[in-house]
Order: structure tokens, then sequence, then C-alpha cells
């Protein structure tokens, strides 16, 4: 089972990144892309339809009119999981057009920048477990230990 990074500017490489190490801290197959609906749409297609040959689902990230994440979604089936990456409007730009897609085409709206990226990770990767028992008992563990954690930062705090 595999999930597509895709990102519309290589400027957006460390929200690629943090979708990335989230996908490989859980041993996901994972590949990255960059593709732009507006400067390169004939490759955007092309890659668009190589997630819906060759994936699961894909985390795609996008930011000013973000029209990136709706082309994907509707060129394939699979779960599309939105990133929005802050510009000049904070990234709200970027939230409300990946939130905002017409009736029929839908995508997965996350939060703005890395740690977006990070839940569309988390989101892909229980999408996942529905079909894979070892993902969903890896995804049990990480709650345990996030657990684990605040509670032993209550702890130190006295």
């Amino acid at each position: 089972m595999k999930v597509a990074i895709v990102a519309g500017s290589k400027s957006d490489k460390e929200i690629m990144d943090a979708a990335r190490e989230i996908l490989d801290e859980f041993g996901v197959e994972n590949d990255s892309f960059i593709t732009s609906a507006h400067r390169s749409p004939h490759l955007t297609i092309e890659v668009a339809k190589k997630v819906d040959e060759e994936y699961e689902a894909a985390i795609v990230i996008a930011g000013l009119s973000a029209a990136l994440p709706g082309i994907f979604a509707t060129y394939t089936q699979k779960p599309i999981l939105g990133v929005p990456v802050a510009s000049d409007l904070m990234g709200l730009d970027a939230l409300f057009s990946i939130a905002q897609m017409p009736r029929g085409i839908p995508v997965a709206s996350f939060g703005i920048g890395k740690k977006g990226a990070k839940n569309a990770a988390l989101f892909a990767i229980r999408i996942l477990s529905l079909k894979d028992d070892v993902l969903l008992e890896k995804l049990r563990e990480n709650a345990k230990k996030e657990e684990e954690d605040i509670r032993a930062l209550n702890e130190s705090v006295g």
C-alpha cells in the first residue's frame, strides 16, 4: 500500500517532508511529486492518473488558489487529503479553497502547513489501517505513547 505526497511548488518541500516523516515512521511506502495545477496542467493530470492507478491515497499540498487537491479529486476516486500552505493571507485563502470544493469533488481538508501535513499523513495511515491490522496496532501504540508522554510531562511539572 502506497501514499503519494504531491506539492504545487518546490518551496513546499518542508511540508512534504513533514508528511513523509510520519509515513516513514509507520513504514508506509510513499512517493513525492511536484506539479502545478496552473503551470504544468498536463503533468498534473499525468500524476493524478498515476495516483488513481498505483496509490491508495494522496496528500496534496497547495497554497494560494489551492486548485491542486481539487484537480486530483477530479481524476481519481482515491482519498485526496488537502493541506493548505501559508501565503499572503496566512494560508486562509488556500484553506478556504480546499474546504469549499463543489459537490461531487470531495477533498479532506487539514490544517495549514507542517501540522496539517502530519495530520494528513496520520489520517492516510488510518485509512490504510482499515485493511492492515499491523498499521492499526501501530496507530494504537502511537496513541498510547502520546498519552504516556503527557502523563510524564505532568509528573515533571509537579
